[in-house]
């Protein structure tokens, strides 16, 4: 007999998921060790290995659940068409999003560090970038999804670089105005994407 219900393993689990991707937007995918991630979660090291088999499943599990958060939180809850995509721009280019990196957006935290890790961690960040990009896609082209993806992912990469860049400025005020150019760049994107 289990000592604790099914639920409950299940639980602990996304718990320590979901504080680990935290912890890595916050402090980088090498910036944490098992312990604090464990700690974070409320949990002792020995637990750890009954729920993941090394840091590298852990790392790869909060990736796709950092993307599969991002979707559902932002990108399915954004109204239809072009209006959707702006509500997304704006929320992406906002200085709360900016300024929270442990609570924002997994691409600008982490995309750097997920280009050098490991095959399972960049397929997860994968597989979650492409269900952003089908969003974005769906929304610049609604009749004909396939034929916006290529530039869905060239509007993925000019948002997380252009908050990546606002979030390393030290000075404030360029670092706002760079996310009001942000805003003005993605929806002369958007505008110009309609015409076509």
């Amino acid at each position: 007999m289990a000592r604790y219900p099914k639920e409950h393993k299940q639980e602990t689990r996304q718990r320590i998921v979901e504080t680990t991707g935290r912890r890595l937007k916050r402090d980088g995918i090498d910036g944490s060790g098992i312990s604090t991630l464990m700690k974070d979660a409320g949990l002792t090291n020995g637990t750890f290995y009954a729920y993941f088999a090394s840091k590298d499943e852990l790392v790869a599990t909060a990736v796709a659940d950092q993307m599969r958060a991002q979707h559902e939180n932002i990108v399915a809850r954004a109204a239809p068409g072009r209006a959707g995509l702006e509500q997304i721009v704006r929320w992406y280019f906002s200085t709360e999003q900016r300024d929270s990196i442990e609570d924002g957006c997994p691409n600008a935290a982490l995309l750097d560090e997920i280009g050098r890790s490991t095959d399972p961690t960049r397929q997860a960040y994968t597989d979650g970038a492409l269900v952003l990009i089908d969003g974005f896609a769906a929304r610049l082209a609604p009749h004909d999804p396939p034929s916006a993806h290529l530039k869905s992912l060239g509007l993925l990469g000019m948002l997380a670089g252009t908050l990546q860049l606002s979030r390393a400025l030290t000075d404030r005020h360029l670092a706002d105005e760079l996310l009001e150019q942000g805003i003005r760049n993605a929806l002369a994107l958007l505008d110009a994407e309609q015409h076509n």
